[in-house]
């Protein structure tokens, strides 16, 4: 039988017993997620890959791996990372320029390897056929049909990207060695703008799948989310299949842990200056970079919208970053020195590009599920600061 998730009420109690700040992974709501993903791949006859970009807690990757195909990387880290915790699954990587020796690195324990232009694919040809181990190479195209809306700095095809070859610098006497064809073209969109997509990425690049072997429709699926129209996600993955006669790979890293994560913080300070500031543990700039690059306001268990309720404050962190600020909150009761808030959809991209600007300690890492209780994984200190700025 399916666990129920813990209720954001019982939550509080059991994440109150970690370290404050931390990160939590609901291993419940995490479990719900990877069932939806499960149910897309028999059905559609895909397979799913975790997009580590968004998402790497090795923590979880064995549950993980009981559902999913394997692993995409957007680098060496990431490959080696998929590869030692995820043992025996598939490892796929792209970048948009290989260092020297990566690719040589990359054979040895990545499956796919995917170039970004027909000068990379040039350049270490020579080493994949070298490889004592079997790699299937792609080429990421661009198929200059955007579909977002107010993210201009995550739309890969955006005039001027630099990701994936387009219609134009396509070089078909080059395919030779190249087995599959990769398009990421989405963030955080539904089913219907990967249907929007497809007409132009076929007319531009379709001629070239025939006698390939796989297609990769990249990320951005939300797939998990409330409302995403998964029967048409269904109905185009076959449609490919079956058109073209390759295997067709999605790589989601949003939607494997969508809404499965928190941070937990503490309130440290009340200031008055024309409005009530509450100063937190947590950081904008430190700990949820993306609040500031999106820019998005994340969502804090029990509060409202300014105003709503009786107490209203602006969150910021501890440093001395003056745009530090998270966002405007109400609140049912005052705000005091140790006041506990708990951010939701904190598992995603947060942790994954989180720093220590300011020598800011970064936040534990934790999981929480209504069988195991919550466990405490990792706790950072000085010296995770100190040695990456080059001192043992």
């Amino acid at each position: 039988m399916p666990i129920t998730p813990l209720s954001n009420q019982e939550l509080a109690p059991l994440l109150a017993q970690l370290p404050s700040p931390c990160y939590v992974v609901d291993l419940d709501r995490l479990e719900e997620n990877l069932e939806i993903l499960s149910r897309v791949q028999r059905e559609a006859g895909c397979k799913i890959l975790l997009a580590q970009k968004a998402f790497s807690f090795p923590e979880v990757y064995p549950q993980i791996a009981r559902h999913l195909a394997g692993t995409t990387a957007s680098g060496l880290y990431e490959a080696r990372l998929g590869y030692e915790e995820m043992p025996g699954k598939e490892v796929h990587v792209y970048k948009p320029a290989y260092l020297p020796g990566e690719v040589e690195e990359l054979c040895r324990i990545a499956g796919h390897i995917i170039f970004n232009s027909f000068s990379q694919w040039e350049r270490y040809r020579g080493v994949v056929r070298s490889s004592p181990r079997k790699v299937s190479c792609g080429l990421r195209v661009n198929p200059e049909c955007s579909t977002q809306e107010g993210h201009a700095i995550y739309d890969p095809c955006a005039p001027g990207s630099r990701l994936g070859i387009t219609e134009k610098a396509f070089r078909p006497e080059l395919l030779e060695g190249i087995e599959g064809l990769h398009m990421h073209t989405l963030c955080e969109q539904g089913a219907d703008a990967l249907a929007a997509t497809l007409p132009a990425f076929e007319e531009k690049f379709g001629q070239y799948l025939y006698g390939m072997k796989w297609l990769n429709l990249g990320g951005g699926h939300h797939i998990t989310r409330p409302g995403y129209d998964i029967p048409l996600l269904i109905r185009e993955v076959k449609r490919l299949r079956e058109k073209y006669d390759v295997e067709v790979y999605l790589e989601p890293g949003e939607a494997v842990a969508l809404n499965a994560g928190f941070l937990s913080c503490r309130v440290l300070d009340i200031v008055e200056n024309g409005i009530s500031a509450a100063i937190v543990d947590t950081s904008a700039a430190c700990h949820m970079p993306d609040v500031l690059e999106m820019p998005y306001r994340p969502q804090i268990i029990g509060s409202g919208e300014p105003g709503e309720k009786p107490y209203t404050y602006r969150l910021g962190g501890p440093t001395c970053l003056a745009g530090d600020i998270i966002g405007d909150y109400s609140f049912d009761q005052p705000l005091v020195p140790g006041s506990q808030l708990i951010f939701t959809d904190m598992a995603i991209y947060s942790f994954c590009k989180n720093n220590t600007f300011n020598g800011m300690p970064l936040p534990a890492l934790g999981t929480v599920s209504r069988e195991g209780g919550v466990k405490l994984v990792k706790t950072f200190g000085y010296e995770n600061f100190k040695t990456r700025l080059g001192k043992d």
